[in-house]
């Protein structure tokens, strides 16, 4: 991988979704919010905006591609 997760870059977050199917899983903004406190660099802390608030998450993995509870790089438009 060539980039790095820092505090204060963007990324997004992956939400769940629920059980029954009414929301479906999808991409987030996020900012991370805490670094290298954790035994994987990739391992992060996020504040994840969503429409209607904000949610903090510590701990949180990486994943490519994609996968609900997990933080990815935005894709390049």
């Amino acid at each position: 991988m060539d980039q790095k997760p820092s505090v204060g870059r963007v990324v997004h977050y992956q939400s769940f979704g629920t059980p029954k199917g009414e929301y479906q899983s999808q991409a987030r903004a996020a900012i991370i919010t805490e670094t290298g406190a954790f035994d994987d660099p990739l391992i992060v802390g996020l504040c994840i905006l969503n429409p209607t608030g904000q949610f903090f998450n510590r701990e949180v993995e990486f994943a490519d591609p994609p996968k609900p509870g997990c933080w990815s790089w935005p894709p390049r438009v």
